[in-house]
């Protein structure tokens, strides 16, 4: 089965999120997409996040009535530091994946930091790794042996982050249409940011 895994601290899960996981969805072809909520962020340890039974629930908000996407709560149950390799090893012994059906989903944000992530070459030894590109991505800032490994999504760009929406929040900016109806509502109701 064709999968594909989108992992992320999601705080709050936003626009920019669900547009290219479903663009990539269907150009791609896969057959499910899972969204992998952090635990604990590795790259987002120091920060101030919701609590990862927070962030699950406004994801489940967020995906309700789409059957192309699933969630996998596998890094919140483990509990500590969320490593991807760990949650790759897991999904390919759990659900007998090898890597021409795996891969992984990532931001080409996250691509500059990946070479420092725990274990990079066993990634891309246990998946296929599928890059969509942010605005004012320049791959000249990547090792030539990840870009040798990865491959571009052609999708559409969208500037939206969890980070400028929790700021517009905290600066009482609306976030109309930069986060799913739900979960502007979720946000507001559980006084979140």
């Amino acid at each position: 089965m064709k999968t594909c895994i989108f992992g992320g601290t999601f705080d709050p899960p936003h626009i920019g999120h669900l547009l290219i996981a479903q663009t990539v969805f269907e150009s791609e072809h896969f057959e499910r997409l899972i969204f992998v909520p952090a635990n604990i962020s590795p790259t987002k340890k120091n920060e101030t996040n919701s609590s990862p039974k927070t962030r699950l629930k406004m994801l489940e908000i967020s995906l309700i009535n789409n059957t192309n996407f699933e969630i996998s709560d596998i890094e919140i149950k483990r509990e500590g530091i969320s490593y991807t390799v760990d949650t790759l090893e897991e999904f390919v012994s759990s659900s007998n994946l090898d890597k021409k059906d795996l891969f992984f989903l990532m931001g080409s944000d996250t691509l500059r930091s990946f070479h420092t992530w725990k274990d990079p070459e066993r990634i891309m030894e246990l998946c296929n790794i599928i890059v969509a590109i942010r605005p004012g991505f320049t791959p000249s800032d990547i090792p030539q042996w990840i870009l040798d490994n990865v491959r571009f999504a052609n999708i559409p760009r969208f500037e939206v982050s969890s980070t400028n929406i929790k700021a517009r929040w905290r600066e009482g900016k609306t976030i109309r249409y930069m986060v799913p109806k739900e979960v502007w509502e979720y946000i507001n109701e559980n006084e979140l940011y």
